[in-house]
């Protein structure tokens, strides 16, 4: 079995010699033995329900139906979830996200409705039993916020959210208009891989440019009296990052470079891409700025991805997290335009 044969390499007498080669593999290997026993789960829970029917069945006793239905009901569901995590094969996509959303045109509405897309990915992780780690927090003048950078720490959930990239819009009837006239309202989503630190990608200290500054907050307490906000700007792409989350300037400092790092991971996985169409004669389109995704609440209830067609009127369980059919949907385009263009 591979596993067994990765794991005879870790007792090499050399392999913790080059200490970062060998971080990168051990992440390889847990990743292939958490792979390896979620499917052997299912074949235990598979060969336990078949068991159940059979006695279900010689002892003639209907009262446990129900119970088999819902066991084979969840096994299902865990299959399906596998099935598709089997799709997610991006050099990048078994690795933790870092979300960024940050409030478009539309005011109050655009803040209020950044923090329901906040809202809506937190309680997605949530379903998801990932952990969330909020990295930045900028609320907004009356309600909701202006940007908020989080940490989903779960498998795959950067394959998973990739797709939510981009720029997603809101009509609703405002409940900040005094007359109650429907607005519409744009956030911005930024998908980010978690970088990781055994990699070669490195930010050299001569490219960069620290700034500190004073955070900015509603007045009051909420106000650091101290310059420990961090903006850090890279020279050669001019990416900027801006932190004021943490009361500390070193912890500030410390989460902008874990952006500004993973935004530059980013940027290779664009350049590589992008490339790879160059080579296949594929048409590029500018995916920043673009609209990618409507959520309709007035007059009629719809959310509708631009990119897939696919659309839903279950506005409500969207908004409360439940955006698998609206990711999935997106990775099955994408796999069969990519099947296409092969047999093209």
């Amino acid at each position: 079995m591979e596993i067994d044969t990765l794991e005879k390499k870790t007792l090499s007498e050399n392999f913790w010699n080059d200490r970062n080669k060998a971080q990168i593999f051990m992440k390889t290997l847990s990743s292939k033995k958490d792979e390896y026993n979620k499917w052997k789960d299912i074949v235990s829970k598979s060969e336990n329900l078949v068991e159940f029917s059979k006695l279900i069945k010689s002892e003639n006793d209907s009262s446990l139906n129900n119970t088999a239905y819902e066991e084979y009901a969840d096994l299902l569901s865990n299959v399906k979830s596998l099935e598709f995590e089997l799709q997610l094969n991006g050099e990048f996509d078994v690795r933790s996200a870092i979300v960024t959303i940050t409030q478009g045109a539309g005011g109050v509405d655009a803040q209020d409705w950044a923090e329901m897309l906040l809202r809506m990915y937190i309680r997605w992780a949530e379903k998801k039993n990932f952990t969330v780690e909020t990295l930045d927090f900028s609320p907004g003048d009356e309600a909701g916020i202006k940007t908020a950078v989080i940490k989903i720490n779960g498998r795959y959930s950067y394959g998973y959210l990739r797709s939510e990239k981009g720029v997603h819009r809101l009509v609703r009837l405002s409940p900040y208009d005094t007359d109650h006239k429907r607005h519409t309202s744009f956030a911005s989503v930024e998908i980010l891989p978690e970088p990781d630190e055994a990699e070669e990608i490195k930010v050299n200290t001569d490219e960069i440019k620290i700034d500190v500054f004073r955070a900015s907050g509603n007045g009051g307490q909420s106000v650091q009296k101290n310059s420990t906000a961090v903006r850090i700007t890279h020279i050669p792409t001019g990416i900027v990052v801006s932190v004021q989350n943490e009361r500390s300037q070193a912890q500030n400092k410390e989460i902008a470079m874990k952006i500004l790092t993973a935004k530059l991971t980013d940027l290779e996985i664009k350049k590589i891409s992008d490339k790879q169409a160059k080579l296949k004669g594929e048409h590029i389109s500018a995916e920043f700025g673009r609209q990618v995704r409507s959520y309709i609440q007035h007059p009629y209830q719809m959310v509708k991805d631009h990119r897939t067609n696919y659309q839903t009127n279950k506005t409500n369980e969207i908004l409360d997290g439940e955006i698998d059919s609206l990711l999935k949907s997106y990775l099955t385009n994408q796999i069969e335009n990519h099947s296409n263009s092969i047999l093209d």
